[in-house]
């Protein structure tokens, strides 16, 4: 028996029975050999982790842009944070670890410079819209390995579509990820609030602590505590009323004093102008696009969209330095 095969039969044995099994994938757009070592999700996964886009998350923002420290969140460790979580959550349930390992490490590939600042100006500049998560499947379908993309199966493309509170994904790994991407979000902005001196601990407010704890990890131990307790041995992954409600109560009190804090937030609107000029030069100078994006616009794909496509996948650093060299004189540069 191949090595795949022995793999494949240990999740039919050990997996619960609302699991999703490697074997019972809705494939890939793309048919292709099956690997002799490797699971369908496995593989997924592992090509996620090659990708550049994946690389190109520890220079993406989360929270806080440039922060001083070097302890702050970026997108990368988000990422690995949300990763950490859902295979936690997926263990304890007896579902499909490398399902969700790959849906939480795809989630965020889509993901624009300067975080949700750099998503919001593409949105508002672009008439196409912008959204992270339908950017994040545009990568792992067309834009990575030169636009052969990554062929990952459906289930890996359905929950990085469906990750956000807006949709529901239509596997129980898929819903684990929607889960742990709040989860991680709300318990590591937290702590750099906290250390970046926005924040207190014990400014919770009682009503959130009393159900789910008023440090970080308490929060993210009973987050997670009751998932598994709510969710396990039946087809669907829940929080109880009063933890969800919390939940939600927690992340209206992190949009108030976070999110939209003007420490954190101060040099955002530089942050959306920045963007938002990008999009605006290369639409009216759509022959200066490297190489790869003119052959999207040749396939037919909209100006628009191409234009979205190679400002979202550049890394802060780069964006900043892409727009000094258009519009900054070199001699203010060097001084």
């Amino acid at each position: 028996m191949l090595v795949r095969e022995s793999l494949e039969q240990w999740e039919r044995e050990y997996l619960s029975p609302y699991a999703t099994l490697s074997v019972n994938s809705r494939g890939r757009d793309k048919e292709e050999p099956e690997c002799d070592i490797r699971p369908v999700f496995q593989r997924d996964r592992d090509r996620i982790i090659h990708s550049k886009s994946f690389r190109r998350l520890k220079d993406k923002t989360q929270v806080f842009l440039s922060p001083e420290s070097d302890h702050y969140r970026t997108r990368l460790t988000h990422t690995l944070e949300v990763s950490q979580n859902a295979r936690t959550i997926a263990r304890a349930l007896q579902l499909n670890e490398e399902l969700v390992e790959a849906i939480a490490l795809g989630h965020d590939l889509g993901h624009t410079p300067f975080g949700h600042a750099g998503e919001r100006a593409l949105a508002e500049v672009c008439p196409l819209g912008f959204m992270h998560n339908e950017q994040s499947v545009r990568t792992v379908e067309i834009i990575e390995k030169d636009g052969e993309g990554l062929n990952l199966t459906w289930e890996v493309r359905d929950g990085i579509l469906n990750h956000q509170t807006s949709s529901m994904p239509a596997t129980l790994e898929g819903k684990i990820v929607r889960f742990s991407d709040k989860i991680a979000y709300t318990y590591h902005d937290m702590d750099d609030a906290v250390r970046a001196g926005i924040l207190k601990e014990d400014d919770v407010p009682r009503e959130i602590g009393e159900v789910v704890g008023y440090t970080p990890r308490e929060r993210l131990n009973n987050f997670i505590h009751d998932i598994v307790r709510n969710s396990k041995g039946t087809d669907d992954v829940k929080m109880s009323p009063e933890v969800e409600l919390a939940m939600k109560n927690l992340r209206s009190f992190m949009y108030d004093r976070v999110y939209k804090n003007p420490i954190a937030k101060h040099e955002e609107g530089k942050a959306v102008s920045l963007v938002k000029t990008l999009y605006e030069y290369y639409m009216s100078h759509t022959e200066e696009l490297p190489k790869f994006y003119l052959e999207l616009g040749f396939r037919g794909e909209p100006r628009e969209r191409v234009v979205c496509d190679y400002i979202s996948s550049m890394t802060d650093r780069f964006a900043v330095a892409l727009y000094n060299d258009l519009y900054v004189p070199k001699f203010w540069q060097k001084n």
